[in-house]
């Protein structure tokens, strides 16, 4: 075949040097392009990272052994010769910046897993790159140089779990330097003052928070596809919200930026709480930084340390098993069942009809109401099946408010139902039963008891000691209240207005220790209605105006902009299949009960909105069982999408 020149420019070399000229023929395999390259260089040094990149095309050249004709490669193309692997700036969600190697060439997908398995962060999948929304500089600000941790230096590895040394990935134990980083990614940050809250941009609208979620990266092309360049800045964040296996005693650093993205979220507004609930958050972090402060960070123990701390427990739950006499365990085989009075309240549109009592029987995972108790024993007037609902607390103690919020699956969304309890004790009993039954669990389920006393400890935290404002510390030096909450409350009252209102709320956590505290932190944010949503304007087919659609780990929601209603909910579970159509950019979903919904995506591409579909997904698929192992092929399949090449 004839010989033809080639022009390659590479990296190492500088940008000023011209790009190297090489006498190829067609037949030439990527991998001889690449010796000829080094020949003709005359540098010695190690090659192994580098790799040739095809700017007009947008693409790596990996696969050595193809030959430039397959690959399509003629005398015009521009190519480069590049490390795959370059420094990227890292803003992490506790507001600091790393800068480590990344590879560029990878999938981000498969690129965020490497980050994450060298910061010793489990269940990458959960993670992904956002690009940062662009901050006005002022010139006043150019000095001003954010401190940059930088782990460049580290070696990249590639086995699933890194090397841990005292608790810590082995690299982190290699100075007091590299320690210092790992403890800055382990320990949670001091809350952040008045002024730097103000000055983050905070979502005024739905559409608002719908602008974020178009910056999330592709999962499945790579970095450099997608115009991202050595040095520059991306964010890690948690994406999907179904958090999975967490583990304190492994996870520390998982938990940590969990915890410092959720409490960005309540300061910065991105998800709604109600004023109560704002003063617990601020009661917890004001403890959680008191406790960071005075309590080392606890790291996990050794390996035989768990092995024998499993072995006592399941030692424990034999013994338990065994002790039981033959009535206990004729007691625990009749089913239990909750009966009692309650009122219910189905809103909707233009209804001004309140609650009406009647008489509930709650068994396995159903609810069923008569009009009295005496009434009980013939049929119900409805029976409710909680399997697969969504349950939802709608609760202010002080006003002795406690609803359960129930959304019903239905062919053609899902059906909103309150309960309304009278007192506490009544509304933990139904809460819990209410929860395992969405989970397909009855009454008799050995964690009923458990979950019922988790709630009413929930409700002990919301309860402010009356007398308490006496002998709460209000002059304490140490909290700022402004650090704690929101800036809507900074300008409704003043410090010496919150800090009591905050104390208050401390007294109810402050035994907590630090895990506790975090993992209560994260519970309370959990069980916020709009926990989980990202949310992206869209146009529905057939329809002339802009709605919102909110993507939940187990549920699409269909927002009405004009008042901010949820039209219509339709669940995964009841998905039969989607498609994206890559030409029009139609995103197009079938559900059981043929019913099918089609939208155009006005705020984010429609793949981030089909990875996000897809993402949830797969997040449902993972088991116990093959926990170590994550099954990536699977995660592509139900993300890429068949683009049009």
């Amino acid at each position: 075949m004839s010989a033809w020149d080639l022009l390659v420019t590479v990296e190492d070399l500088g940008s000023d040097a011209p790009p190297v000229t090489l006498s190829v023929a067609s037949d030439l395999h990527v991998g001889g392009v690449i010796l000829k390259l080094v020949e003709k260089t005359q540098i010695k040094r190690d090659w192994s990272d580098h790799a040739l990149w095809w700017e007009q095309k947008q693409r790596w050249l990996l696969r050595t052994a193809w030959t430039l004709e397959k690959y399509g490669i003629h005398a015009d193309a521009r190519l480069v010769f590049m490390p795959q692997h370059k420094p990227l700036r890292l803003g992490l969600p506790n507001g600091n910046t790393l800068r480590l190697r990344a590879c560029f060439s990878s999938s981000v997908f498969q690129t965020v897993m490497g980050v994450c398995r060298m910061l010793n962060i489990r269940h990458p999948e959960e993670h992904s790159f956002l690009r940062p929304v662009e901050e006005k500089k002022k010139k006043k600000d150019k000095d001003s140089a954010e401190e940059i941790y930088d782990l460049t230096e580290v070696p990249l590895s590639s086995a699933s779990r890194p090397c841990l040394y005292n608790g810590m990935p082995a690299h982190f134990a290699d100075s007091p330097l590299m320690e210092a980083i790992y403890k800055m990614l382990s320990v949670t940050q001091p809350p952040p003052a008045p002024e730097v809250i103000t000055k983050q941009f905070r979502p005024a609208s739905v559409v608002d928070k719908a602008h974020i979620n178009g910056r999330w990266l592709d999962s499945s092309r790579c970095l450099m596809q997608q115009g991202i360049q050595e040095n520059d800045r991306v964010w890690l964040r948690f994406k999907y919200f179904a958090s999975y296996d967490i583990d304190p005693k492994y996870d520390v650093v998982r938990l940590t930026q969990l915890y410092e993205q959720a409490r960005w979220a309540i300061l910065l507004e991105d998800i709604d709480c109600t004023e109560e609930e704002m003063m617990l958050f601020g009661a917890l972090q004001y403890h959680i930084s008191k406790v960071s402060e005075s309590e080392p960070q606890a790291l996990s123990s050794s390996a035989a340390m768990d092995d024998l701390e499993s072995a006592l427990q399941s030692l424990e739950v034999k013994m338990e098993g065994e002790s039981s006499s033959a009535s206990e365990m004729l007691e625990n085989m009749t089913a239990p069942e909750l009966n009692d009075y309650l009122k219910i309240f189905r809103p909707k549109r233009l209804t001004l009809k309140g609650y009406k009592q009647y008489w509930f029987k709650f068994q396995d995972t159903s609810i069923s109401y008569f009009k009295s108790k005496e009434e009980s024993i013939g049929e119900p007037i409805q029976q409710i099946n909680l399997k697969g609902c969504e349950v939802a607390p709608d609760v202010n103690v002080t006003a002795q408010k406690f609803l359960i919020r129930l959304l019903i699956p239905a062919p053609e969304g899902m059906n909103e139902v309150y309960l309304r309890c009278e007192n506490e004790q009544q509304y933990a009993q139904w809460m819990a039963g209410c929860r395992l039954a969405s989970k397909g669990k009855s009454l008799a389920d050995s964690s009923f008891q458990s979950e019922i006393q988790s709630i009413r400890s929930f409700l002990a935290m919301q309860k402010t000691s009356s007398g308490s404002h006496g002998n709460a510390n209000a002059n304490d030096e140490s909290i700022n209240p402004h650090s704690l909450v929101s800036p809507r409350y900074h300008k409704k009252y003043k410090a010496k207005q919150l800090t009591p209102r905050i104390l208050d709320a401390y007294q109810n956590v402050a035994q907590l220790s630090l895990t506790d505290a975090v993992m209560r932190f994260l519970q309370i944010w959990q069980a916020l209605p709009d926990f989980g949503l990202s949310y992206v304007v869209v146009r529905f087919k057939g329809s002339r105006k802009d709605e919102v659609l909110g993507i939940a780990p187990n549920r699409l929601i269909r927002i009405d902009l004009a008042v901010g209603e949820v039209v219509k909910t339709w669940r995964y579970n009841n998905m039969k299949q989607w498609n994206v159509n890559w030409d029009i950019r139609q995103v197009a979903i079938e559900f059981e009960g043929n019913i099918n919904i089609a939208f155009a995506c006005v705020t984010a591409d429609c793949k981030i909105v089909h990875e996000f579909i897809g993402g949830y997904i797969f997040m449902s698929t993972r088991s116990r069982s093959k926990s170590d192992t994550l099954n990536e092929e699977l995660f592509h399949k139900l993300t890429g999408g068949h683009e049009a090449l």
